[in-house]
């Protein structure tokens, strides 16, 4: 096996089918393990990759073992698979909080370490994944582990002290982006659009933005400038989010949840 992945929740799920559609490696090449049978026989289902309810084992047989499991049982899988796990196995950990120190200290033993932190959009390929390797992981694993989080999405070097940011800025801001989604629905609703073309104005209005953000080179602040005309509709909305607090908001939803990731034991 060439890829497994201890837990098999959520993100798991999501960063194993980015894999197989973004040509990382094929579902044959993918075991994973976690003590949920419904969980484990969606994956088998839906990507038709081999499962366990044997970390051990799903560490062992693979080349790339992936920690995708909740940060409060870190500690407790890691030594239980610390002794399966090979001398050129290369470790990635999406944990926040769990930074490259602590993790070697937990194995006890020398190992290839890579913290990342990707996000649930890898679901439809348009995930953003911060990598961090640690001081043994040579060029080539590096490489690789580029090309997995790349598979579903986008993938970018980052220092360990920026980690804690990246899970803030993107790996819990697309909860607040689907908030802000509803609520744009949701008006849409009380001016009497029905809600499934709520649901879809608001989505792909975000959807276009995003990748005007992203492909025009242009700062956000010039692109918000752009839309609004002067005394017309888009300028009205803007003063009365300002008037509100919507920025400083946003800042503070963010600057919390990096708190968080600071304090995650």
């Amino acid at each position: 096996m060439k890829l497994a992945f201890i837990g098999c929740g959520n993100m798991a799920r999501a960063m194993m089918g980015g894999a197989i559609r973004g040509g990382f490696c094929p579902p044959e090449d993918i075991i994973a393990s976690g003590p949920h049978e419904p969980a484990l026989s969606r994956a088998r289902k839906e990507f038709r990759v081999a499962t366990t309810k044997n970390n051990a084992e799903a560490a062992r047989k693979a080349e790339t073992v992936v920690l995708s499991v909740k940060p409060q049982v870190y500690e407790t899988v890691i030594r239980e698979i610390s002794g399966d796990v090979g001398e050129n196995s290369l470790i990635l950990s999406i944990a926040p909080g769990k930074t490259l120190a602590w993790l070697q200290k937990t194995f006890g033993k020398p190992v290839h370490l890579i913290r990342a932190m990707p996000n649930t959009p890898a679901m439809v390929g348009a995930g953003m994944t911060a990598v961090c390797p640690g001081k043994s992981v040579s060029r080539e694993e590096t490489e690789r582990a580029l090309r997995f989080f790349s598979s579903f999405g986008r993938a970018e070097l980052l220092p360990e002290n920026l980690m804690d940011a990246a899970s803030s800025v993107s790996g819990c801001s697309p909860a607040m982006v689907f908030m802000m989604i509803e609520a744009m629905s949701d008006a849409a609703v009380s001016d009497g659009m029905p809600r499934a073309k709520a649901y879809l104005f608001a989505a792909q209005a975000v959807l276009g933005s995003a990748k005007m953000a992203l492909e025009t080179g242009v700062l956000p602040a010039g692109l918000k400038d752009m839309v609004c005309s002067p005394g017309g509709t888009t300028i009205e909305a803007v003063r009365s989010l300002e008037r509100t607090g919507f920025r400083s908001s946003v800042i503070e939803a963010l600057k919390a949840s990096t708190e968080k990731a600071k304090s995650v034991e």
